[in-house]
């Protein structure tokens, strides 16, 4: 996942800090580990953090722009918080792990699904959830871009509410391959206790504003942002609200730091007036910086 920056010494940098600090080598876990291992929450979570400041410090080092405003896409936030200051990536690195571990604890294996629906507006498959939920939980939990929303609950609840989608009209429906059903009502045991850990959690008033997931809301207030961390962990992703907030703020362009592009791909069905671009390798890096410095 971070083979496009293996030139950089910043990379395995933080990535030798984040394993000091877990004790355990996530740089070999990232390169030779299997798809099972990679895939517990307790370590996709504290991998992807790493990865994401990672690949911001490399942007930095490499001489890019620094941004005028940040958000993160569930995970994503503690990186962007790190990344503006307001978090340091040892605090960050501990509170993923607690993060992790809590939602785990919250929802026993196979009671918690996620599935997303494609081809359906925002209010269908709100109404969705409420049909399908049948007394179990069953709700909307990522609005990614237009015509494309995460649902999430108890497993059964989360079938129903495929086969209704496609009753309705989905496109897809697709179960995705996740641990936990994050950011719905089951998670709020998960929520009690990352707000109790947040309290010993030292967090500054950001450098650079950060929009919160669960209200688009940026905050200088340590108070404020503790509150927003917990709340997000049951309250839905809105990350198609957040990227027409900065559309609204004056954002002309976006980078995503971290592997992959998949929300430079959102981004771009979002809003096609902001120019979209991924930090997926080195020779991204380069291009990018030609293009902001033209």
């Amino acid at each position: 996942m971070m083979q496009g920056f293996d030139s950089l010494p910043i990379v395995r940098e933080t990535f030798a800090e984040a394993a000091d600090i877990l004790g355990v080598d996530i740089w070999k876990m990232v390169n030779s580990g299997t798809a099972e291992q990679l895939g517990m929450t307790v370590n996709t979570q504290p991998v992807m953090l790493a990865a994401g400041v990672a690949t911001y410090r490399a942007w930095l080092d490499q001489g890019g722009l620094s941004p005028e405003v940040m958000a993160g896409h569930s995970l994503g936030e503690y990186s962007a918080l790190v990344a503006a200051g307001a978090l340091s990536f040892a605090d960050a690195l501990s509170l993923v792990r607690l993060r992790a571990e809590a939602m785990q604890s919250a929802v026993a294996e196979g009671v918690g699904a996620m599935a997303a629906i494609l081809g359906l507006d925002d209010d269908v498959v709100r109404d969705v959830c409420t049909e399908a939920a049948q007394a179990e939980v069953l709700e909307p939990v990522n609005f990614n871009s237009p015509g494309q929303v995460v649902i999430a609950g108890n497993k059964a609840a989360v079938e129903r509410g495929m086969a209704l989608a496609k009753e309705k009209g989905a496109k897809r429906a697709l179960l995705l391959p996740v641990s936990v059903p994050s950011h719905c009502a089951l998670m709020r045991p998960a929520a009690v206790q990352l707000a109790a850990y947040l309290e010993s959690v030292t967090i500054h008033s950001p450098r650079i504003s950060v929009l919160h997931n669960a209200d688009v809301m940026a905050y200088s207030d340590p108070a404020q942002i503790r509150s927003a961390l917990a709340r997000q962990l049951y309250n839905p992703v809105r990350w198609v609200e957040t990227i027409c907030a900065m559309a609204a703020q004056g954002v002309t362009h976006s980078v995503e730091c971290g592997p992959g592009k998949v929300l430079a791909g959102l981004n771009k069905r979002i809003d096609n007036s902001i120019q979209v671009y991924a930090l997926t390798s080195v020779d991204a890096i380069n291009e990018i910086k030609s293009v902001l410095a033209g």
